[in-house]
């Protein structure tokens, strides 16, 4: 009997100090900026998004010679206050009006990129 609660009082004593362990956590504070930052730039990102895929703004694209695809990689190339100036853009453009000013500015956006070296679209022209 007494090896019996010998071998009990040793199984729960590991069984206790092998609970205690706890596991490392990392923990961090989020701060205002840094969230809202990430905010809006998912808002913007997804307006920028959403008149690429306009159609009217695609063939006007194909018109100058870019492809669609390859106007979206260099949205997605665009960084944060470049991506929420364009949205800004996009959104202080009157409803059915402008449509040729942000297509223009998009160009100019991409010609900009192609002069500093980014990417190479413009090589068909």
């Amino acid at each position: 009997m007494s090896g019996l609660r010998s071998v009990t009082l040793k199984l729960v004593l590991s069984a206790f100090m092998l609970s205690s362990i706890a596991a490392p956590a990392q923990a961090a504070l989020v701060g205002t900026e840094q969230m809202i930052g990430s905010t809006v730039q998912a808002g913007s990102k997804q307006r920028v998004e959403a008149f690429m895929s306009r159609a009217e703004v695609r063939e006007q694209l194909q018109a100058w010679g870019v492809e669609p695809q390859e106007a979206a990689a260099r949205v997605a190339a665009l960084s944060d206050q470049e991506l929420d100036a364009l949205a800004r853009h996009i959104d202080e453009v009157p409803a059915g009006g402008g449509l040729i000013e942000v297509i223009g500015i998009v160009f100019v956006v991409l010609l900009i990129l192609e002069l500093v070296g980014v990417t190479n679209i413009f090589t068909r022209i």
